[in-house]
């Protein structure tokens, strides 16, 4: 059947019915984990992905660049994306790294922070169509109360720990 497939298309393509680039830029993007969490007080949470060429492509796919849009105040870099993702895509290849890096202000508000992350491509390294979109969200969190007084409980009996050790230790040396 995939040969019937395979035979058809390039029919149509020697004929001029479907243009070859067309049938070049096809990919599966998909965000391993689009939805993350980061404290209220600010900090940077890394965004991976998967990007693969379905077998059934008639050439690479290339990945030119890309597009973004996020939620003010949230900044995103997305140089993992320049500086590590492969240029093109054979047939059947597929790719999973880092993507970009969103960063929350110290300070900022509780709540969601919406964005969306675009691949642009084709099927040359001049092409810019729109390859995938994936949405993600970042949401600010305050800690919990119970978590808050256990990590203080904790705190303070080790401290007592301490301090016993220490008291121990200085009343032997009064008993010399």
């Amino acid at each position: 059947m995939k040969l019937i497939k395979t035979v058809a298309v390039a029919a149509l393509v020697t004929i001029g019915l479907l243009p070859a680039a067309a049938y070049a830029d096809s990919v599966t993007f998909t965000l391993t984990n689009p939805n993350q969490n980061v404290s209220y007080l600010g900090g940077t949470v890394t965004f991976a992905a998967t990007v693969s060429a379905p077998a059934g492509n008639g050439a690479a796919v290339f990945l030119n660049g890309d597009s973004f849009n996020v939620t003010a105040p949230v900044t995103l870099d997305d140089s993992d994306f320049v500086n590590n993702f492969p240029l093109s895509l054979a047939p059947g290849a597929s790719f999973t790294g880092n993507l970009f890096v969103l960063t929350l202000p110290p300070n900022s508000l509780v709540e969601s922070y919406l964005g969306s992350f675009t691949l642009l491509g084709g099927a040359d390294g001049n092409a810019s169509a729109t390859l995938g979109t994936a949405n993600f969200s970042l949401t600010s969190i305050t800690p919990e109360p119970s978590s808050l007084l256990l990590l203080l409980t904790g705190m303070a009996g080790l401290a007592m720990i301490l301090l016993r050790g220490r008291f121990k230790g200085n009343l032997r040396g009064l008993a010399r």
